[in-house]
């Protein structure tokens, strides 16, 4: 006998405690492609603006080579970020 499918009937607050575990699921899941895509369409093409933007944002200045590889490094992150979810979104529809 399976009492936990039993006790899950019973309860009229499961569905709805379900519904907005989906929601908060699929916005969470939306989100986490917004941020890589908005990353690299906002990204400045040169070193110098992200050197900028790092010496406005924290008030410390960077050199244009350190600047050059932290632009790098943000666009490496973004697109493995980016095949990620990529490969996770195939599994899942290769699961269901």
């Amino acid at each position: 006998m399976n009492a936990a499918h039993c006790c899950r009937a019973a309860d009229p607050n499961s569905n709805r405690v379900n519904a907005t575990f989906t929601r908060l699921r699929r916005s969470g899941d939306s989100a986490g492609w917004i941020v890589p895509i908005a990353t690299l369409f906002l990204m400045p093409k040169c070193p110098m603006c992200i050197a900028a933007y790092v010496a406005i944002i924290s008030g410390v200045g960077v050199s244009m080579a350190a600047a050059a590889y932290l632009r790098s490094g943000i666009l490496l992150a973004c697109a493995v970020w980016l095949l990620w979810l990529a490969a996770r979104c195939v599994a899942a529809r290769r699961r269901a």
